[in-house]
């Protein structure tokens, strides 16, 4: 695709100025650390999280019309996950971590920009005294304080394209782990939170290429800190701390 010369000039002035995106929002979700986060949106549909708008963002009519759609796309920055260089190839861990393949045939948050984007359910909207109009959504699959760049509506005609291939990701669709979370334990969990924490889990915390079963992990999830072992296919919670 050529430009025509205004649009050149234009896209020339930005690069040789920078191009600077500034964060329209940013989410509070249970995740608190990267360890735990499901490996897509959506497979956590259960735990909710919300969407508060940056001071200049917050005028309601920006969101006007937006109840209407059932889910939103969300463009968002991998915070910490900036570095000086880029690799071309990256290793996904669902691939066991030695299997190399480009950076652009990934969702890898190592890019050379780290942009991310996420398909969350809409679930309301409110308007609080602070935080202005927030955006309640589940599924989503970002850190607590992630910064988001921008949001849009899914679209069902357009973005759901039918008999689509998912590459090397497609075999790992359906990795799940049984997971033993004693009542006694999951009781310390607040009850809304309790399926989606279930969710999480059972999506497999770990790299593919961690596979110790003496091994304990350590998972900080809202404002408890989860530990658990996984053997033969089931996640045992250990304690709730």
């Amino acid at each position: 695709m050529s430009l025509d010369n205004d649009a050149r000039k234009a896209y020339n002035n930005s690069m040789e100025q920078g191009i600077f995106v500034k964060p329209v929002a940013h989410i509070r979700s249970d995740y608190k650390e990267k360890f735990g986060i499901p490996r897509q949106s959506g497979r956590a549909p259960s735990l909710r999280a919300e969407i508060v708008f940056e001071k200049d963002y917050r005028d309601p009519d920006a969101l006007r019309g937006i109840e209407g759609f059932s889910h939103l796309w969300l463009l968002f920055d991998f915070s910490l996950s900036h570095r000086e260089t880029w690799s071309p190839t990256v290793r996904p861990p669902r691939l066991g971590g030695n299997t190399r393949v480009g950076v652009f045939a990934s969702r890898s948050p190592f890019r050379p920009n780290p942009i991310g984007l996420s398909c969350v359910r809409l679930i309301s909207v409110e308007k609080r005294e602070n935080d202005g109009c927030v955006l309640i959504v589940s599924g989503a699959d970002l850190l607590d304080g992630t910064p988001i760049f921008d949001v849009k509506p899914y679209l069902p005609f357009a973005d759901c394209v039918e008999g689509a291939t998912g590459g090397y990701a497609a075999v790992h669709e359906a990795h799940a782990l049984q997971v033993d979370f004693p009542e006694s334990l999951l009781l310390k969990i607040s009850e809304e939170k309790r399926q989606g924490l279930i969710e999480a889990l059972t999506d497999d915390p770990r790299p593919s290429y961690q596979n110790d079963a003496s091994r304990i992990y350590g998972m900080r999830f809202g404002d408890n800190e989860i530990k658990f072992s996984i053997a033969s296919g089931v996640l045992s919670v250990l304690s709730v701390e």
